[in-house]
């Protein structure tokens, strides 16, 4: 019997070590870590963005591997341990997004603390959308209704201008209007309470990324999702801190799993482990 063998190979025979084990991608900046995420439908790798979400980053990495002191929701104490291995993607919705890091499977979970967003306004464009139009409020703000557009752009831009009473709206009712026609998205967001820095590089939440999921402003804690498609309504609303560079199959693969009517798998897809490796 002939049999040919490489290097590599010879080396994998002698050390037992599977020969289709690959190095980790290089990041696209050298300073970027990168993550492998071992999932229950194969290996994703990803690039973490270290300039434009360093919190972010650091929390993700050190809940991941183990260093950083969450909240069990089972005993309500306090522990260090790897924190995503074994949690699920608990909310998978079809050419949107994954969604995981949930230690309750819910999505209603966390490590038991918040921390604030990390995003640029600026480098995002935002600031160059005009959140009002004639054909009315823009489709980013996903207004349906007159009562929505009282309550999340109406209201608080009144009470910036301090005017309390429907007396002090029809005294200034001309400059309300041309105020109003000056505002741009990140105006409007900034109201809804999000706060920017023009510190910090972003991304936009384009189909690969890693963002962080919330319930609104600076409430980020340990959930993440992976979009599946560019996703530019949510521009300025989540953290945006890293990308997948390998395995964007095995995303696609979950993405495409059954659910049920609350968009949880019905097989779970499950995070095997989520640790920093070197490319």
């Amino acid at each position: 019997m002939n049999v040919k063998l490489s290097a590599v190979g010879i080396l994998a025979f002698c050390s037992g070590i599977p020969a289709s084990i690959h190095a980790a991608p290089a990041p696209s900046k050298p300073d970027n870590p990168v993550c492998l995420i071992k999932t229950s439908a194969g290996d994703v790798y990803v690039e973490l963005f270290k300039s434009a979400a360093p919190k972010t980053v650091e929390n993700f990495i050190e809940l991941a591997e183990g260093r950083r002191e969450f909240v069990d929701p089972l005993t309500n104490e306090k522990v260090l341990r790897p924190f995503y291995d074994g949690l699920i993607f608990h909310r998978v919705i079809k050419e949107f997004m994954i969604q995981g890091g949930c230690p309750e499977g819910t999505g209603n979970g966390g490590p038991g603390y918040f921390f604030e967003d990390e995003m640029n306004a600026e480098s995002l464009g935002l600031h160059k959308e005009n959140a009002v139009n004639r054909k009315g409020p823009h489709k980013w703000l996903i207004i349906r209704s007159q009562r929505e557009f009282n309550e999340k752009l109406v209201k608080p831009f009144l009470s910036r201008m301090d005017i309390n009473s429907q007396e002090d709206l029809e005294a200034r009712e001309k400059e309300v209007i041309r105020e109003v026609k000056k505002l741009s998205l990140k105006d409007v967001y900034k109201l809804m309470g999000y706060h920017y820095s023009d510190e910090l590089e972003s991304y936009k939440p384009e189909k690969g990324v890693l963002a962080m999921a919330n319930s609104g402003p600076n409430s980020n804690g340990s959930q993440f999702f992976i979009n599946l498609k560019d996703t530019p309504w949510l521009t300025g609303r989540h953290t945006v801190f890293g990308k997948v560079i390998q395995g964007m199959e095995v995303v696609e693969a979950l993405g495409a799993v059954e659910v049920d009517k609350l968009m949880r798998p019905v097989s779970p897809a499950r995070i095997i482990s989520i640790r920093q490796v070197k490319p």
